[in-house]
């Protein structure tokens, strides 16, 4: 078992950003909002603020320190991203069948899809705090500076529409993700 003397990552911090550190405890502010995120969990992983660098390091790292390290690095660049430029990902209404009508319920935080397969009751999604949702057209654009919700959001809006009990080679209706990217 080999172990890392030092494990260093760095993210860089754009001049529209500002990132505060306490302890384990990372905020990231910028033009479009603000992130929180708690790393209490990592034991062994340090964070600090160098000049216009957040540096992550850990020391006699194994696989899994050297790992959590990377991910941790990870995090903090997409919460940077996020509040700078936000998260977009776009679903691809299909139908063949019945014709399927989306509509967002803004009260209750949900996505409701009525006639999915010709079904009585409509299918409903929830929406994470801090998400928008839009129908345009055939298409379902879910927007939001956390990266996390955002993918949540839609993977809630797919799932809704899972097909069950039936061929899904020849039932192809649903709501898909055909696009994710930043957002700018």
């Amino acid at each position: 078992m080999s172990r890392e003397v030092h494990v260093l990552r760095e993210v860089e911090v754009p001049e529209n950003v500002v990132v505060e550190i306490n302890g384990m405890k990372v905020v990231v502010k910028g033009p479009k909002g603000s992130l929180e995120r708690d790393f209490s969990h990592a034991r062994g992983v340090r964070i600090r603020k160098e000049n216009s660098k957040i540096l992550v390091e850990t020391y006699f790292a194994n696989r899994k320190k050297k790992a959590l390290v990377g991910t941790i690095a990870a995090h903090i660049r997409n919460m940077i991203t996020g509040v700078t430029k936000g998260y977009r990902y776009k679903l691809k209404i299909m139908f063949s069948h019945f014709p399927i009508s989306v509509k967002i319920d803004k009260s209750r935080n949900m996505v409701v899809i009525a006639n999915f397969l010709g079904e009585k009751a409509p299918r409903t999604a929830t929406i994470l705090e801090g998400v928008d949702v839009t129908v345009k057209g055939n298409d379902v654009i879910v927007e939001g500076i956390d990266i996390e919700k955002v993918g949540q959001t839609a993977a809630n809006i797919e799932s809704a529409c899972k097909v069950q009990g039936l061929d899904r080679r020849v039932f192809l209706d649903g709501i898909y993700i055909y696009e994710k990217g930043v957002a700018e």
